[in-house]
């Protein structure tokens, strides 16, 4: 497996797993150093000589493709399209490349329906294939009794202050500036209510300048478990996703969601589990979160829905199975 941080927790995992993983020092963004990272890429494919690359996201989906260009069997995950966050000029440039670049993946690999739905509609021809992301619910066993008691005890909070969670890196794409447009409304209702942020990224400072009474930027954090037992709901608001792995996880803990209506949120977040709001619309925002910050009860049984969905539509062991079918067929197929 070759990725950019070769010495970090993940990477660890994956050794430890019988992985062998290769440090490919690139950039998140396309730009003039792309030649650069082909050829360290193409370093790492002689020395490995894969079988088949398995590209995940648009910037490994760019530099894999112009580099093998289909002569080794060849997945591209988009994990959203890289056109879905962009506007102008770069998104017609991008969407270009992603139309011209689909013939060089046997199969373009979507995480939910509606991405693949959304690269059909803007004319990315290509043999489509979806699975649903999933997540490991070995690692989020279902809660028990006492389990939001004791994690709150942990972190040091109140025993029934009503607890909003945002887990994700502070990035336009998760969009914790709607959170915070919110949050007066939502205290207007719940008086004591308190939102907290987890992650790191980009928009750390402007979020923190804002000083919103109620929030507070918890940061990094390797005990993520801890605050979604603790939480009553789960906010995502983003502005767009593929499908959110931190949101089946905040599912799998059992929690009330609520997220906003963009691709692969309202496959996961059917009725009964939580709320799906327009995107950027603070009032809807801070409706929904009030309405279960108030009413524990109401999102408690959201959350039990959440768990019931996660292990009937997304256990990862099924998103596993059905990659590796994938690779025997394409492999089979080319020899």
């Amino acid at each position: 497996m070759a990725v950019p941080d070769a010495d970090g927790p993940v990477a660890d995992e994956l050794r430890a797993r019988g992985v062998t993983v290769f440090r490919w020092r690139a950039r998140p963004q396309p730009g003039p150093w792309v030649a650069l990272e082909l050829g360290r890429l193409a370093r790492i494919v002689r020395s490995f000589d894969p079988a088949l690359l398995h590209l995940h996201s648009s910037k490994a989906g760019l530099v894999g493709r112009l580099l093998v260009r289909r002569r080794r069997p060849t997945v591209m995950q988009p994990h959203s399209w890289s056109f879905f966050a962009r506007t102008g000029r770069i998104r017609d440039a991008t969407l270009r490349w992603e139309r011209f670049g689909a013939r060089w993946a046997d199969v373009v690999l979507c995480v939910s329906e509606d991405e693949r739905r959304l690269g059909q509609a803007e004319g990315v021809s290509a043999r489509y294939a979806v699975l649903p992301n999933g997540v490991d619910l070995h690692a989020f066993p279902a809660p028990a009794d006492g389990d939001r008691a004791a994690a709150r005890e942990r972190l040091g909070l109140g025993e029934g202050e009503p607890l909003a969670v945002c887990v994700g890196r502070l990035h336009r794409q998760k969009n914790q500036g709607a959170l915070l447009d919110a949050w007066p409304l939502v205290r207007s209702s719940v008086p004591d209510a308190r939102l907290v942020l987890l992650g790191e990224g980009p928009d750390r400072d402007e979020l923190a300048s804002r000083l919103v009474d109620g929030v507070t930027l918890a940061g990094q954090t390797s005990d993520v478990h801890s605050w979604l037992a603790a939480s009553n709901v789960v906010a995502q608001p983003s502005r767009w996703e593929g499908m959110s792995l931190s949101l089946l996880e905040a599912l799998a803990a059992a929690r009330s969601v609520v997220v906003t209506d963009v691709p692969g949120m309202r496959e996961v977040v059917v009725d009964g589990v939580g709320a799906v709001v327009p995107p950027d619309d603070t009032p809807s925002l801070a409706a929904a979160l009030s309405a279960r910050l108030a009413d524990p009860a109401l999102a408690d049984a959201e959350g039990a829905a959440g768990r019931a969905r996660v292990e009937s539509h997304h256990d990862r062991r099924k998103q596993f199975d059905g990659i590796a079918q994938l690779y025997d067929e394409l492999l089979g197929s080319r020899a």
